[in-house]
């Protein structure tokens, strides 16, 4: 029962932040849904009858069964490098909504006009003051 009250305030609070406006709110949002998973991959593999899977100590009709835990080990990993992608994505990321420092007048230089666009009269203006 503990485990599943556990996995319910993990998966809440996960979902909870990954609603919120901000990337890095997003990231650990994920990283408690993550551990909400695998301790849920963990609760249905491990049986409280269930003792070490050493052949010669415990029959093996009665050994834990050591897929979940392998799942849980390859979901561990995969967590750890979307985790850190998804924070090189908000350290790099332009902008997430949250506040705006820009001038809403300046020009992006992440913007793209194409070989056709005409220099813009604030452009010309800006380069003349320097």
């Amino acid at each position: 029962m503990i485990i599943a009250v556990t996995i319910a305030v993990l998966v809440a609070g996960g979902v909870y932040m990954i609603l919120q406006r901000g990337m890095v709110r997003i990231v650990f949002g994920m990283g408690l849904v993550s551990h909400a998973t695998n301790l849920l991959i963990l609760a249905t593999g491990i049986g409280a009858w269930r003792s070490e899977p050493f052949a010669e100590r415990t029959p093996l009709s009665d050994a834990a069964d050591p897929l979940p835990q392998a799942f849980v080990l390859t979901a561990i990993v995969i967590t750890m490098a979307t985790t850190a992608f998804m924070l090189t994505l908000a350290a790099l990321g332009r902008s997430d909504d949250t506040r705006t420092v820009e001038d809403p007048e300046e020009e992006s230089p992440l913007e793209t006009r194409g070989r056709t666009a005409s220099v813009s009269e604030s452009a010309v203006a800006k380069e003349e003051q320097r």
